[in-house]
């Protein structure tokens, strides 16, 4: 009786353990605000135009993008001209979202017999902006457009030294003056050969893996439920080394872990967090409690983890998103205190 009691004693011990780590991971300033901004990434950016199918037709027809959703015409109240410092005299807006290959969507903005400025701001003004579009060969796409008659400014540039090592990048104009970008960095950025903990989203990221293979973005479900096994085996591996290993295999460079309170960008910081977490409950493993469900390019695995004695100390389910063969986005689940 005596020998239970003490097992239990250990049990309870290793279970507060592991709760307080994730309690601690938990309160961290950078986590903290990332909860409470509760912001994932962009979702569109709005544009101006002083004609509307002009606009829809240079994205659609010369960049070769796609028009999905149309609101309005809208007529809009003197309240909301007024706190969205529009002219008083300004008709309704027509807005269009436009499919803009990969990453965030354009928003193109026409207003009705608009009375706002129309001359376009200069580079150095305030509130002055521009949209980048990544081509994974800069020369192509800039002789291409020189085919459709769109004004070049300038010639490509290619960064020679510091953190945008590598990268090229030209300026150019819509056909209503809006400064646009073809930037280029097949081989990545200076930056990058640091190692840092955080890499810059890109779209090249798309396209890197499995580039070679016909719908390069879709893998198998029986290759999602090898990788998810991997996964597992990267948050028991004690050796430094070959976690880094395992995680470069399973997981995309800028791969986000989503947890309710604190989102971790990257090998190093999710690396940080396992080491924690085995130092904290050295005897603790995670292990699998049902089969792996998959669908599509998600899946989901429900866990425990805990020591023999108590495997299930803390439960909780893992969704992953799967990009171009590996884990682009992690959200961790922790089942409340039993």
């Amino acid at each position: 009786m005596k020998t239970h009691n003490k097992s239990n004693k250990k049990v309870q011990t290793s279970a507060v353990a592991l709760l307080n780590l994730f309690f601690f991971f938990s309160t961290s300033e950078k986590a903290e605000a990332q909860n409470n901004a509760g912001i994932i990434g962009i979702d569109h950016v709005g544009i101006n135009v002083p004609d509307l199918n002009q606009g829809i037709t240079f994205f659609s027809d010369v960049l070769g993008f796609k028009p999905v959703t149309q609101l309005g015409p809208i007529p809009l109240d003197a309240s909301w001209k007024e706190a969205n410092h529009i002219n008083p005299a300004t008709g309704a807006v027509t807005i269009r979202m436009i499919n803009a290959g990969t990453g965030a969507s354009i928003e193109v903005f026409s207003y009705a017999d608009s009375k706002g400025s129309k001359i376009h701001p200069n580079s150095d003004d305030i509130g002055a902006s521009h949209i980048a579009f990544y081509t994974s060969d800069i020369n192509e796409s800039l002789k291409y457009l020189k085919s459709k008659n769109v004004k070049i400014l300038g010639e490509p540039f290619l960064t020679p030294s510091g953190d945008t090592a590598g990268e090229s990048w030209v300026y150019f104009e819509t056909p209503w003056g809006s400064k646009m970008e073809l930037v280029s960095y097949p081989n990545g950025k200076g930056y990058e050969k640091n190692k840092p903990a955080v890499i810059l989203w890109s779209p090249k990221d798309t396209t890197k893996i499995g580039a070679d293979k016909p719908n390069s973005n879709v893998i198998s479900e029986s290759e999602i439920k090898s990788l998810v096994e991997l996964h597992l085996a990267i948050w028991n591996e004690r050796d430094l080394k070959k976690r880094d290993n395992l995680m470069k295999k399973v997981y995309a460079e800028n791969i986000q872990m989503i947890d309710s309170h604190f989102i971790a960008n990257g090998y190093q910081e999710i690396n940080g967090f396992v080491e924690g977490l085995q130092k904290k409950s050295f005897n603790s493993r995670f292990t699998a409690v049902k089969a792996i469900d998959v669908n599509h390019n998600s899946a989901r695995l429900y866990w425990q983890n805990g020591t023999a004695e108590k495997p299930d100390a803390v439960t909780g389910m893992d969704v992953f998103v799967f990009e171009n063969g590996k884990v682009a986005r992690l959200y961790v689940f922790v089942d409340s205190k039993k």
